[in-house]
């Protein structure tokens, strides 16, 4: 068991030092739920916080954990051009607590996260380049869903049928 958590703490770390790369992947297919990818400015209402709130409407489960911002942005993100203008971490209770012990609040593993980006191309490339860093690191996996310019990403530990709830409610977005 401490092997697991040993593992899990460096493919984590892996993850994080990955998904703060400058570099930008082309864009493919952005695996379940993708959309589509055309480019426009999103709209001044739309944050990771009111989108989290929209969401919760449909998926009651989901809780806010940590708005995040300039200070506590691990991937230092935040503002940069071309990646997100806003995000938000929350967890689902869906989630068992014996699965998600080894992690701490503000682990996309324990719900997930919202990032809402200035144009629907920076959320799709976003979601591809997670996807392609997570692929080869089944223990990284994650739900990918962007909707115009918010990206929804799930933990691995909710079901499809959980993750598809999520899904179809950010189709509200684009």
């Amino acid at each position: 068991m401490r092997t697991t958590h040993a593992i899990a703490a460096t493919a984590a770390i892996l993850l994080a030092a990955g998904c703060s790369s400058g570099g930008t992947p082309t864009v493919g297919s952005n695996g379940p739920g993708s959309t589509s990818t055309a480019a426009r400015p999103a709209p001044s209402t739309v944050t990771a916080t009111t989108a989290l709130q929209k969401l919760t409407t449909t998926v009651p489960s989901a809780k806010l954990t940590v708005t995040v911002t300039a200070e506590n942005d691990g991937n230092h993100l935040l503002g940069r051009p071309g990646q997100y203008t806003s995000m938000v971490k929350f967890a689902d209770t869906r989630i068992p607590a014996a699965d998600v012990s080894f992690y701490k609040k503000g682990d996309v593993e324990l719900g997930g996260a919202i990032e809402v980006f200035p144009t629907a191309d920076d959320a799709a490339t976003r979601a591809q380049y997670i996807q392609t860093v997570t692929k080869k690191i089944p223990a990284l996996a994650e739900y990918d869903y962007p909707h115009g310019t918010v990206l929804v990403r799930l933990s691995r530990f909710l079901t499809p049928t959980q993750a598809a709830a999520y899904d179809k409610a950010g189709a509200q977005f684009g």
